[in-house]
């Protein structure tokens, strides 16, 4: 596994479920025929990349009151992500 220290995405320019997936699949290095929905985001997590050692999502308290659904979603995949492998979970820090 070649699994990069840290990873992070500025979620302050994110507005729509489009952006928000864009921007996941572009830093996380999704292949090209990832879905753009939620649960295409799972497979891609739990299965097609390399996780980093950690995830920092800035601009997060804007962007989840923007996008209030789309940040629950997203909290409660990487949440479940790290539940089903807690060794080598992604820490998700939230800033």
């Amino acid at each position: 596994m070649n699994r990069q220290a840290l990873v992070t995405i500025d979620m302050s320019d994110i507005n729509t479920p489009r952006q928000l997936h864009a921007a996941l699949a572009a830093a996380l290095d999704f292949p090209s025929f990832y879905g753009m929905n939620w649960d295409a985001f799972h497979d891609a997590i739990t299965g097609l990349v390399d996780m980093p050692q950690q995830l920092e999502l800035r601009g997060w308290p804007a962007f989840a009151a923007r996008l209030p659904g789309e940040a629950a979603i997203l909290q409660r995949i990487l949440a479940r992500m790290a539940l089903a492998a807690p060794d080598g979970a992604t820490h998700v820090h939230y800033m």
